[in-house]
C-alpha cells in the first residue's frame, strides 16, 4: 500500500490506538518515524518505543502511556506540515504550544528534536507535528 504522508498515518495509528484504550500499537519502520516516536519517548508521551523484525519487515513497538484514570497522556496530536503545504521556522520565530504543556517536533539539519532542544541550539527547520 502506497503512503502520501507516512507521518500522517503514524499519528493516526497513536490517535486511534490511545481512543481505543490500546497498550501497544505497531506501525511501520522508517528512520524519520523511529526519531519522532524516540522524541514523544523522551518528553513522556510514550511508555516504550522497540524496533522489532529485520529488513523490510521492520516494525515499531510503540507502548502508550495513560494515566492512574486510564486517560491517555497524549490529549491531541496533530500534524503541522504537509507535503501540500509545508511549515518552516528559524529559532527565533518557532511557535510555541498554548499553555506550554505541549511541544513541537521539528526536522533539522541536526535530526528531529523538540521545539526547545531547536530552539536551544539555534537551528530551525521543518515542524512536522504538535503534540499536547
Amino acid at each position: 500500500m502506497s503512503q502520501t504522508d507516512p507521518i500522517a498515518e503514524l499519528l493516526t495509528r497513536i490517535r486511534n490506538a490511545m481512543q481505543a484504550r490500546y497498550n501497544q500499537v505497531e506501525v511501520p519502520h522508517s528512520r524519520v518515524r523511529e526519531a519522532i516516536c524516540r522524541a514523544l519517548l523522551a518528553e513522556g508521551f510514550l511508555a516504550g518505543v522497540e524496533v522489532t523484525g529485520e529488513g523490510y519487515k521492520k516494525k515499531l513497538a510503540l507502548g502508550l502511556r495513560y494515566s492512574a484514570a486510564r486517560e491517555p497522556v497524549i490529549r491531541g496530536i496533530q500534524r503541522v506540515s504537509r507535503p501540500s503545504l509545508r511549515r518552516y521556522a528559524g529559532a527565533k520565530t518557532m511557535p510555541k504550544v498554548s499553555g506550554a504543556m505541549g511541544m513541537h517536533i521539528v526536522s533539522t539539519p541536526l535530526g528531529v528534536m523538540t521545539d526547545r532542544a531547536a530552539r536551544r541550539k539555534n537551528v530551525g527547520g521543518e515542524i512536522l507535528l504538535r503534540v499536547w
